[in-house]
């Protein structure tokens, strides 16, 4: 039978301590240089990384004008980001997690040179983007394994719910600025001068690896392998808080990813093309930049479960009320008032649209926060990586479950469909499943159990 891991305890400040503190801790940054480092370079890097995910849906649908074949990039690259995940883990547990995080971020930005040339070079074609799209997302899996595990080893516990804001706002920045990036970009100079931009900003992840001290994994270590793979996912069984917490984050991310439905809304729902993908894609996240902004408030929450049931049901509702705009907006007359279409383009749907998907950006971002908190101080440090490769799974595989159930659903079916459907499906089976597991329901910081 095995022994209980050792947990970190959230030391939770009393109310005289935390009256009126509703913006985001910068302690980390303050505490720790290598987390300000590894924070900063991230965030750059990442601007890139987005702009070139939008850039190449854009590009698919630019070659085949299908959302189905959008779709797709994300479809091909689930198993490989899955193995990616559980085997990039077991590296992050076995080896010095610098290293790993530093090869990974190398294939990365081979990946993105590439992208360049072929759009250089006008070489490019479906299937060459597809091979480039899953090469990036696999190494992006690892290097998001990585970089999570060694968080709790550059940061002491009582920080790690601010570090999770932090990340939320770098996240933010991220998915705003890339996408909108994006879209001005591919408008305008096209998509060679858009990929080129990326590598240039993905130089700064190397500076963020580079400056860490050697960060191996503490405690016994086991050989890499599928046994030390399977380890971790026995580990999982037997943590019902971890476990939940993964399950309800895949029902969201699965139905409630319309992402891929943007380059269709853009040309034929709600009109203005690349700029529309543009700013719905940075709608999201311009809500969890504002949510990790004004998450001062987050430290003195204790009862993780019952937060993550509210946020995700949130998120599910605000999804649906997407579709509904889409539904609204597909009716003659109904979003398109006089004086309210620019070139094209339904101003009041776009809004609505964009108002709605903050709102999912912000109740993801809350949710991802507890999750988070909850991954790293409940699990030992051994075990962190195999279970941060499970988590990253989760996180970014979700996503292209979702890519796949809009490709399948829409079809057969209207665009609006997805979105509506799968949000009120959300809101009801994760409010069920969460309220069925008492453990989770009443999950409490203060003595975090698996």
């Amino acid at each position: 039978m095995s022994t209980p891991p050792e947990t970190s305890p959230i030391p939770i400040p009393d109310e005289r301590q935390v009256r009126g503190s509703h913006f985001v801790d910068l302690s980390p940054l303050r505490e720790s240089p290598a987390f300000a480092r590894l924070w900063a370079g991230n965030a750059i890097a990442g601007i890139g990384s987005q702009m070139t995910i939008v850039a190449i849906g854009l590009h698919v649908y630019e070659l085949t004008g299908s959302t189905g074949a959008v779709a797709l990039v994300g479809v091909l690259s689930l198993v490989p980001m899955i193995l990616a995940g559980l085997y990039g883990g077991m590296l992050a547990d076995a080896f010095d997690r610098r290293k790993v995080a530093l090869i990974a971020s190398c294939a990365a930005w081979g990946s993105t040179i590439a992208l360049a040339l072929l759009a250089w070079t006008h070489a490019e074609t479906v299937w060459s983007l597809y091979a480039l799209s899953i090469l990036n997302a696999v190494a992006a899996t690892v290097i998001g394994t990585s970089r999570q595990a060694i968080l709790p080893r550059i940061l002491p516990p009582h920080l790690l719910p601010a570090a999770s804001a932090l990340g939320g706002i770098s996240l933010g920045v991220m998915v705003t600025v890339g996408p909108a990036l994006a879209g001005v970009l591919v408008a305008t100079v096209g998509f060679q001068w858009t990929y080129t931009v990326d590598a240039v900003l993905f130089l700064a992840a190397f500076t963020g690896v580079l400056a860490l001290p050697r960060i191996a994994p503490e405690g016994e270590v086991q050989r890499p392998g599928l046994a030390s793979i399977r380890y971790g996912l026995g580990f999982l069984r037997t943590a019902p808080n971890i476990r939940m917490s993964f399950i309800v984050d895949i029902i969201a991310m699965t139905l409630g990813q319309p992402r891929v439905l943007f380059p269709a809304v853009g040309a034929v729902v709600l009109g203005g093309g690349p700029v529309t993908v543009g700013i719905l894609t940075a709608a999201g996240a311009v809500g969890s930049l504002v949510s990790s902004v004004l998450s001062g408030s987050v430290g003195r929450v204790t009862r993780h479960g019952r937060a993550i049931r509210l946020a995700i049901v949130a998120y599910g509702l605000s999804t649906a009320g997407f579709g509904l705009v889409l539904l609204l907006a597909s009716e003659p007359g109904v979003l398109h008032g006089i004086g309210s279409r620019i070139e094209d383009a339904s101003v009041p749907g776009i809004v609505a649209a964009s108002v709605l998907l903050a709102c999912t950006g912000a109740a993801d971002n809350i949710s991802s926060i507890f999750r988070n908190t909850m991954l790293q101080t409940a699990v030992p440090d051994n075990m962190r990586g195999r279970l941060q490769g499970i988590f990253i799974v989760v996180v970014t595989g979700g996503p292209r479950l979702g890519d796949a159930y809009i490709g399948i659903v829409t079809a057969f079916a209207a665009l609006w469909v997805p979105s509506l459907v799968g949000g009120l499906l959300i809101a009801v089976v994760v409010w069920i499943l969460i309220r069925a597991l008492p453990s989770f329901e009443h999950y409490d910081a203060r003595n975090p159990t698996p």
